[in-house]
């Protein structure tokens, strides 16, 4: 029997624990690299930084954004991680990383001229989306700009079935991801019966959050943002970013 559990946290550590590679971290699948990297200097042209900015990305992933910040010339770049597992693999690659949570950031007030949280928030629960927009607001400082992206408009299906049996969960893994991510599971599989331990599977595809633009906008309003604008994002189409500002 496959149990299935949707604890993000779990399937971070996991995907860290077996990271062989930075883009590992960004969650996207390794063949997705080229798209990563398009996000992220859309990302810096919005945000428009530049020399002498103090940038903090919230959820750096594999932390693209980071070395493009330190090849603009910005003063600082930190990236902040869910797990100790995550900080550990890109430190090993010289970058500014610690952990923390969207809710409860680990920095002083108005410490950075940029903050960028993409493809972040759809993950966290519902009831923790205010406390994380004030906890942006409160790190930014007066006339920040501030990039939340990737939030869904509408509730997404989820496209990971669920499993009865270790069979179907194999053939769904060597259909969707291949012979690396097949094998690695079936190792897991062999863990499970050498340990006893039971058999579950943290897919990390669940949304926890999702609102329409109205309604983002006004959460993030009332944590003290202002809007500058927002458009339809790209890859995938069924979200929005938005870009809003600290007021001075």
């Amino acid at each position: 029997m496959i149990t299935r559990s949707d604890d993000y946290l779990e399937y971070c550590r996991e995907t860290a624990k077996g990271a062989r590679d930075p883009h590992d971290l960004a969650l996207r699948g390794r063949d997705k690299r080229e798209i990563t990297r398009l996000v992220h200097e859309r990302i810096v042209a919005e945000v428009d930084l530049h020399p002498g900015d103090d940038l903090v990305d919230v959820g750096c992933g594999d932390g693209t954004l980071l070395r493009m910040a330190k090849k603009a010339g910005a003063r600082s770049a930190l990236g902040l991680l869910a797990t100790d597992e995550e900080v550990a693999v890109l430190r090993r690659f010289g970058l500014h990383v610690q952990q923390a949570l969207t809710d409860k950031l680990p920095l002083p007030d108005e410490s950075a001229s940029v903050v960028v949280c993409n493809n972040v928030l759809l993950v966290v629960p519902r009831e923790k989306i205010p406390a994380s927009l004030r906890e942006i607001q409160r790190i930014a400082k007066p006339g920040a700009r501030v990039f939340l992206g990737e939030i869904p408009f509408a509730q997404p299906p989820d496209p990971t079935p669920q499993f009865i049996s270790r069979r179907e969960l194999l053939s769904h893994l060597y259909r969707k991801h291949g012979l690396r991510t097949w094998f690695g599971m079936l190792r897991r599989m062999g863990w499970w019966a050498a340990t006893g331990k039971p058999a579950v599977v943290c897919p990390g595809t669940a949304i926890s959050f999702y609102a329409e633009p109205s309604d983002f906008i006004a959460m993030a309003q009332d944590a003290g943002l202002e809007l500058v604008r927002y458009w339809q994002h790209e890859y995938p189409d069924t979200r929005n970013n938005y870009l809003f500002r600290r007021a001075s």
